[in-house]
């Protein structure tokens, strides 16, 4: 399910973002395998903290970069989400 700007994004409780020191470079572990990220991949996984929105994560790299990111960062997000490695903390709240 694709997330949306409001969604508050947050990796899977059993997924986590590790640097890869063979590989020089980040990775999301996971139980079943391992995702190579770039810099810019991990920088929106360590805004994933189930409080802030994807507008939010958005905006912070904005600043960074002077760049609108919010279509990229919510379609990478989305694609994670749809491979349960990535959670709307927001829906999972509602839900109760």
């Amino acid at each position: 399910m694709p997330l949306s700007a409001a969604s508050r994004p947050k990796l899977w409780k059993f997924a986590r973002v590790q640097f890869d020191e063979a590989r020089q470079r980040n990775v999301l572990q996971y139980p079943e395998g391992a995702v190579l990220l770039n810099d810019t991949a991990a920088e929106v996984l360590a805004l994933c903290d189930g409080r802030r929105t994807i507008s939010d994560i958005a905006a912070a790299l904005k600043e960074r970069y002077g760049s609108d990111v919010l279509d990229d960062v919510q379609s990478y997000l989305s694609q994670l989400a749809d491979r349960e490695l990535v959670r709307d903390e927001g829906a999972a709240i509602e839900a109760g």
